[in-house]
């Protein structure tokens, strides 16, 4: 099965996710099949948190991938912040 999910990046006390689209079977931070956006949980001011290929996600949905409970909040989160800005 394809999961779309986090990839940890960063160092200690840094976090940086990748949101990456990868076969179940693999390690949480090994082979990935796409990159489709990125999360930074500790952003401060200027400084972009949560981006998402929108395209791709919807595309990698309608093949079947499926997103993880923490992805589907990170979507959600991501609408409403655009929705917000708009």
């Amino acid at each position: 099965m394809v999961v779309i999910r986090l990839a940890r990046g960063g160092s200690k006390h840094r976090p940086f996710f990748n949101i990456v689209v990868a076969d179940k079977r693999v390690r949480r931070d090994g082979r990935f099949i796409e990159r489709i956006g990125f999360y930074n949980p500790i952003a401060k001011g200027g400084e972009e948190g949560l981006r998402i290929m929108q395209d791709r996600l919807t595309h990698w949905i309608s093949v079947g991938a499926q997103p993880s409970p923490t992805v589907e909040r990170l979507v959600k989160q991501g609408a409403t912040a655009a929705a917000k800005a708009a």
